[in-house]
């Protein structure tokens, strides 16, 4: 009877072992950004959201600020599964899917609506499944925002006005090239650089939604903000394929789940506060200028998108335009 019991009882203490290790699932989520940017709230929502679906099975902690590297060294991480999830600059991710490429072209998408039409169907889909052959699952496209300009030298209105200015870039080759033909000065810099490089003189102006430029504080080191909306950057917020498929069927569920609600949430964050963002931003000293011939802009980077043709075929601009209407 004892032995019984004894048996009885290894058998229920391994079957809690088991349960208790299936509950220690923790996902290192890492994100380039402060606290203060809405990307938290989306990590916060994945958070809340996958803890609360798979009752505490799966928890998420939370790298905010670039703790885990630069832009790129997250999407390595992740890639080799030092880290689970990452949410960067979609930007990032054109050196291993050089389709994704066309979402940066300037003037793509006229509308966010338009983005999320494009984003969250067949072209979207399309970049989803190239990022799986580099061992990355693809979860959703949430959203930095339309880039604008900021500088010290003065309202960019027309392309001529940025003739000469030190402009930092990011890695977007299709903003690289846009810079260079209007006259700038592109320099690649890493966001965590920036503030330091604005403040010295290393570079003139920068480029990049609302929400960065609060976020990193850059209205401190630049006068003058344009409402150029020239490019929509989307993030991509990506997943370690290999831990995604180990996962049961019912927590991967939970995890694409968590990933919509986070990502709509974040949307509209962006979308609502954008203009109360830039009314802080004015009153905090910034000179803002909305007076931009687009057109004239438009007009001028015709080049940079036959670049992109030319390098990489049409057909993701067809996929595009078709899932745009």
């Amino acid at each position: 009877m004892n032995t019984f019991f004894r048996a009885t009882g290894l058998a229920a203490v391994l079957a809690l072992s088991a349960l208790a290790a299936q509950a220690q699932t923790t996902l290192k989520f890492a994100h380039p950004v402060p606290e203060t940017d809405l990307q938290q709230k989306l990590a916060l929502e994945f958070k809340r959201v996958l803890e609360e679906k798979t009752g505490g099975e799966v928890t998420v902690q939370i790298f905010p600020n670039g703790q885990l590297g630069n832009d790129q060294q997250m999407i390595d991480g992740t890639r080799s599964g030092i880290i689970d999830v990452t949410l960067v600059g979609l930007n990032n991710y054109t050196g291993l899917v050089p389709q994704a490429g066309a979402f940066e072209l300037p003037f793509i998408f006229p509308t966010r609506e338009v983005a999320y039409k494009v984003l969250d169907g067949a072209p979207g889909q399309e970049v989803a499944k190239q990022m799986e052959t580099h061992g990355l699952k693809l979860l959703g496209y949430g959203e930095n925002g339309y880039r604008n300009m900021t500088n010290n030298r003065g309202p960019i209105r027309v392309p001529a006005d940025l003739k000469g200015l030190r402009m930092r870039v990011n890695n977007s080759k299709a903003l690289n090239d846009m810079f260079e033909l209007l006259g700038a000065n592109p320099q690649q810099l890493p966001v965590a650089e920036l503030y330091t490089a604005l403040e010295t003189g290393v570079v003139d102006a920068q480029d990049h939604p609302i929400g960065v430029v609060v976020s990193f504080k850059f209205n401190e080191v630049q006068k003058y903000l344009s409402l150029t909306q020239h490019a929509y950057s989307a993030l991509g917020l990506t997943m370690n394929k290999a831990k995604f498929d180990a996962l049961t069927p019912e927590q991967q569920t939970a995890v694409t789940e968590a990933a919509k609600a986070a990502i709509d949430l974040q949307r509209g964050l962006v979308k609502d506060k954008e203009e109360e963002m830039i009314a802080g931003l004015e009153a905090e000293g910034m000179e803002v200028n909305r007076d931009v011939d687009a057109a004239a802009f438009q007009a001028a980077i015709k080049p940079v998108w036959d670049n992109f043709v030319t390098e990489n075929g049409d057909e993701m601009l067809k996929m595009i335009e078709a899932n745009a209407k």
